[in-house]
């Protein structure tokens, strides 16, 4: 049959329009079933999609997709603002959602963003890799930001285990012996991770006493005031991020503790505010990180770097450690 249409195919495959046009352009919302048969009656019809309406819908919209855990922390709100300088001086713009809900929140934000955005750019620390990886539109090219390893699309990590034993080595040369981690929720890999990494890194047998948190200033001086309860003689802590870190100086001093005579503290990722109460942290270069995972995309997307062909890397970030006046007096 010659000069058969897609409404020819939606009456041979028992669908409808719709979903033939879903089915041929490779949509994940279409059932297997559904899409053999479609293709089944294109082949059959030799039907041939009409051009101009197919480069119609596959048209590029100049979106980059972004997914992330919080849109309003400061470093969520320091790595969108790399990604949105790195998009817009190559003519995208950005399209945000937040997935901090669990994976349904995810599986709905990813819908929303199905046919409105070229590429993602997608940060979940707290989805399991299969899980992740079945969430994602397929060939939707996407960068991950500390993602685990779903053996995908390029990655930009950073080395939280790394970072994590660097402040142990700190605490252990100052001459502090009662340790403390105050950890992101367990569901994190960033926060397994840096629990993880601080606790090798100490002498083997070193006792730590734990609290967990939940990445806020709040959720840190809960901790804080829980771990105080547990051991008052606590010389040294590590906190898992700066707000966090920020909410346990606050109960340290409510309590009487002097910063760092008494109690050296540390944090991770070196948020603006961070300078600002002199904390010792782990710099994470957060707008730089965003702005690598933009020109990653897009340039992935215009056939450049990887994309045609190459094999997706992971780029690993060393965070160095900034040592300020919570764990070292200031002259």
């Amino acid at each position: 049959m010659t000069g058969a249409t897609i409404r020819d195919v939606a009456r041979r495959a028992a669908v409808s329009v719709a979903s033939v046009s879903r089915a041929l352009n490779g949509l994940s919302s279409v059932h297997p079933d559904t899409r053999a048969r479609v293709l089944a009656a294109a082949e059959a019809l030799g039907y041939v999609p009409h051009a101009g309406a197919r480069s119609l819908s596959l048209a590029r919209t100049h979106a980059i997709g972004v997914v992330m855990p919080d849109l309003h922390g400061e470093f969520f709100s320091e790595v969108i603002r790399g990604l949105a300088g790195a998009a817009s001086a190559r003519g995208y713009h950005l399209i945000l959602s937040n997935i901090d809900e669990g994976e349904d929140h995810m599986a709905a934000a990813l819908r929303a963003m199905r046919g409105r955005v070229d590429g993602l750019v997608a940060m979940a620390p707290h989805v399991a890799p299969p899980a992740f990886a079945a969430l994602l539109p397929p060939r939707l090219p996407t960068v991950t930001i500390n993602t685990p390893d779903y053996a995908g699309g390029p990655a930009l990590r950073v080395d939280n285990r790394g970072g994590a034993a660097a402040v142990a080595r700190h605490f252990v040369t100052i001459g502090r012996k009662r340790f403390a981690h105050i950890a992101g929720p367990a569901i994190n890999a960033d926060a397994l991770e840096r629990r993880d990494g601080f606790a090798a890194a100490l002498p083997a047998g070193t006792p730590i006493a734990m609290a967990e948190g939940d990445f806020t200033e709040a959720g840190g001086a809960r901790a804080m005031a829980e771990l105080l309860t547990t051991d008052a003689a606590i010389d040294a802590v590590f906190v898992a991020n700066d707000m966090m870190a920020l909410g346990a100086l606050q109960t340290l001093r409510d309590a009487g503790r002097r910063i760092p005579q008494d109690v050296a503290v540390a944090g991770f990722d070196d948020v603006p505010l961070a300078r600002y109460v002199s904390l010792t942290t782990l710099r994470v270069n957060m707008a730089d990180l965003g702005g690598r995972a933009a020109t990653r995309l897009i340039d992935a997307l215009e056939g450049e770097g990887e994309g045609a062909g190459e094999v997706p890397t992971a780029d690993l970030i060393v965070p160095p450690l900034i040592v300020r006046g919570t764990t070292v007096m200031e002259p």
